[in-house]
């Protein structure tokens, strides 16, 4: 069996996520293509995962894909997050992760209206407002803000308490549509590091759409994706990013003919057949990554490039703060301060020519930022 050290997948992560000199990629679409997907939670990350891996970008080449071209499209997927999907990755997203969010969504809803006491009936209630939701978007071929949705359906004017501490409003039925595929996130009304999207029907955005495959070849084509982009990796990588069971990963990586390999530790883990030659090693580089970056959160088990750092450049929850990386290691993080000015923030000695190249990019970023303020609730230890 062959072993895959801890080197070569840094080296194999520069190359295939765009991030080494002399593989970044020229558009939006290409560095989705790298990635599988990129992480949307929060408005800027998409602008700023692009900006890392293309020589001249613009936020309006990421704006171009997502509401002009449409190439790329938001969806609610595995985990229930926010993901850019390249659109053609939608038809095999929507019946696998997408649908398994939409389940889990409507029994809580249903639930929660029930308990609230707002009807004996949740099912009933839930399909009424997506009747209604349907029905008001069908005549707004442009789309329409939460806001606007609300005032037209009244149904949607309550606040339902899930749990102490935690209350849902009617613009939740709008999460539930959108990861079932029937509405998508269409315009946004905000500048790029905002998020105002202006709800449509899927079919008013993407027109006619391809087939959606079952759920079993959904999940197939998708783990086929994600080897390529993060292979080798383990079952328990795959179970946690598809947020799904070990059942259908270990039937797709059969399906697939996926081949076993040693990682460093010993951990079995698995590649494409078509994917077995080394990949050697690029070179060395840096980059400035932001929260929640596909090329941080693609793998559960992240010692090979993060090593000791998970308490400092993750929250509790473990999710990824902002990041900076050496020659396939993360090595700190990157802040702004009052004025816009990024700096960079290391938990770790790198040497001088590293440290040097880090701040150039720190230049870089801010002068691309343009005095833009990313907010974020994503804050690791060591940013704060």
């Amino acid at each position: 069996m062959r072993t895959v050290t801890d080197a070569e997948r840094r080296s194999r992560l520069a190359v295939r996520h765009a991030l080494a000199p002399g593989f970044q990629v020229d558009s939006p679409e290409a560095v989705t293509e790298a990635l599988t997907v990129l992480h949307a939670t929060e408005p800027p990350s998409p602008y700023l995962s692009c900006r890392a891996r293309m020589p001249s970008p613009q936020t309006a080449d990421l704006d171009r894909a997502l509401y002009d071209d449409r190439t790329l499209v938001k969806q609610l997927a595995m985990r229930r997050t926010l993901f850019v999907f390249p659109r053609d990755l939608l038809p095999a997203a929507w019946p696998s992760i997408s649908a398994r969010v939409a389940a889990t969504e409507r029994a809580r809803m249903v639930r929660d209206v029930v308990r609230t006491g707002l009807t004996a009936d949740g099912d009933a209630w839930l399909d009424a407002a997506r009747e209604q939701v349907l029905a008001v978007l069908a005549s707004a071929p442009e789309g329409l803000q939460a806001a606007q949705i609300r005032e037209s359906v009244p149904h949607l004017a309550v606040k339902v308490t899930a749990s102490p501490g935690e209350i849902w409003s009617g613009p939740r039925v709008l999460t539930q549509l959108g990861a079932s595929g029937e509405i998508v996130r269409g315009r946004n009304a905000g500048r790029w590091a905002t998020s105002r999207p202006r709800w449509t029907l899927t079919g008013h955005w993407l027109g006619e759409a391809a087939p959606a495959m079952s759920p079993a070849e959904g999940y197939r084509h998708l783990v086929r994706r994600w080897l390529f982009s993060f292979g080798p990796g383990t079952e328990a990588d795959l179970v946690w990013w598809l947020g799904s069971t070990k059942t259908v990963v270990r039937k797709a990586l059969l399906e697939l003919g996926a081949v076993s390999v040693a990682l460093e530790d010993g951990s079995p883990a698995w590649l494409l057949p078509d994917d077995l030659d080394e990949v050697p090693d690029p070179g060395p580089w840096t980059a400035l990554l932001p929260v929640l970056d596909p090329t941080v959160m693609g793998w559960q088990g992240r010692g090979f490039y993060l090593g000791p750092h998970k308490e400092r450049l993750f929250d509790t929850r473990g999710n990824a703060g902002t990041s900076a990386w050496v020659n396939g290691r993360m090595v700190g993080c990157w802040v702004q301060d009052e004025s816009g000015r990024v700096e960079v923030r290391l938990v770790e000695d790198v040497p001088p020519a590293a440290r040097k190249a880090l701040d150039v990019e720190a230049s870089r970023l801010t002068a691309w930022m343009d005095g833009v303020q990313i907010r974020t609730v994503y804050k690791s230890p060591a940013m704060k």
